[in-house]
């Protein structure tokens, strides 16, 4: 059995930090949805998992997860993880299904967007987002310039490569 490299102290401040809500992709896809003009709301908490994005209009709803979090390509890496951070990641797996499952069954539209793909791509995923939406005469130079003013994204080398 692994054992945990911090101390509970150590763990536990480190963990207090991690964002749930306006992380970094979530910020991204924010700004260039705001740059393509559509309207949204965000983490509408009457709706199961507290979507990133809402569209009641085209009713879809939007998942932007984290590659760790969320447990994504988990089978091929979970071997390396402590008990509990398996179990952890497994149970928010568990979650994520009912909620997308739950939220299909009130006839909303799921879509969900991973981290790397934000950080490939980040135009790409919003492209993604409008075609479902239907807004295809989008004026894509304005989200470019909204793209070519963030800082840049990094791929962080912690999981396999997609």
């Amino acid at each position: 059995m692994k054992r945990d490299v911090m101390s509970r102290a150590q763990r536990s401040r480190l963990m207090s930090r991690i964002r749930g809500i306006d992380t970094t992709p979530e910020r991204y896809i924010c700004s260039l949805l705001q740059a393509s003009g559509v309207r949204f709301n965000q983490h509408d908490k009457t709706l199961p998992g507290k979507p990133d994005f809402t569209f009641a209009d085209a009713k879809l709803v939007v998942y932007v997860d984290g590659d760790f979090w969320h447990g994504w390509r988990f089978p091929r890496w979970k071997h390396r993880l402590a008990p509990f951070w398996r179990d952890k990641i497994a149970g928010n797996r568990r979650r994520d299904a009912r909620n997308f499952r739950a939220s299909r069954k009130y006839g909303w539209k799921v879509m969900r967007i991973w981290e790397h793909q934000i950080e490939e791509n980040s135009v790409e995923c919003v492209c993604r987002i409008l075609k479902v939406l239907g807004r295809s005469r989008t004026d894509f130079a304005k989200v470019r310039r909204a793209y070519e003013l963030m800082p840049p994204l990094k791929r962080r080398d912690r999981l396999p490569k997609p």
